[in-house]
C-alpha cells in the first residue's frame, strides 16, 4: 500500500518547492549530478528528484542527509531557534501566574520597612586654588 501524504497548505507548498530549488542550486554549484548526490545521500535518484521538485513526501532524514552532503547541515540548527511567539506567550502566562499571589498578599499587612545604616559623608575635596601653592 502506498504511503499517503496529507495535503499541505499552499504557503507550505511554496516553501517546500523553494527549499527543493535551493537544494538543487546548491548541488549544481558543486557540479554534482543527481546520481552522484543520490549515491552519497543513500537514496534513489527519483527520491532526490522528488525532493528537488518540492514533493512533501520526502522524509526529514533525507533532507538532513542532503544538507550534510552539501555541507549545509549547520543551517538546520537555525530552524525554530528563535521562538519569539512562544517566549512571549510564556512570559504572558508567567505574568498572570505571578499576579495572582500579589493580589492575595495585598490583603495582609505590609511588613515593617527595613532601614539601612546611614552612609558617612564624603571626604572633603581640596579646592584647586590651594594646590601647589605655599601660603
Amino acid at each position: 500500500m502506498a504511503k499517503r501524504t496529507p495535503p499541505s497548505h499552499p504557503r507550505a507548498q511554496r516553501q517546500i518547492l523553494a527549499l527543493g530549488q535551493r537544494l538543487r542550486a546548491a548541488r549544481m554549484r558543486r557540479s554534482m549530478t543527481q546520481e552522484v548526490m543520490a549515491e552519497r545521500v543513500g537514496v534513489s535518484t527519483p527520491t532526490l528528484a522528488k525532493l528537488e521538485n518540492g514533493d512533501p513526501s520526502t522524509s526529514m532524514a533525507t533532507v538532513l542527509r542532503v544538507l550534510t552532503v552539501l555541507g549545509l547541515d549547520g543551517d538546520i540548527d537555525l530552524i525554530a531557534s528563535q521562538d519569539l511567539l512562544g517566549r512571549e506567550l510564556q512570559d504572558n502566562a508567567l505574568r498572570r501566574t505571578n499576579a495572582a499571589p500579589a493580589q492575595v498578599l495585598s490583603s495582609r499587612p505590609a511588613p515593617p520597612a527595613r532601614t539601612s545604616p546611614p552612609h558617612p559623608p564624603p571626604a572633603p575635596v581640596p579646592s584647586r586654588g590651594t594646590r601647589g601653592r605655599k601660603s
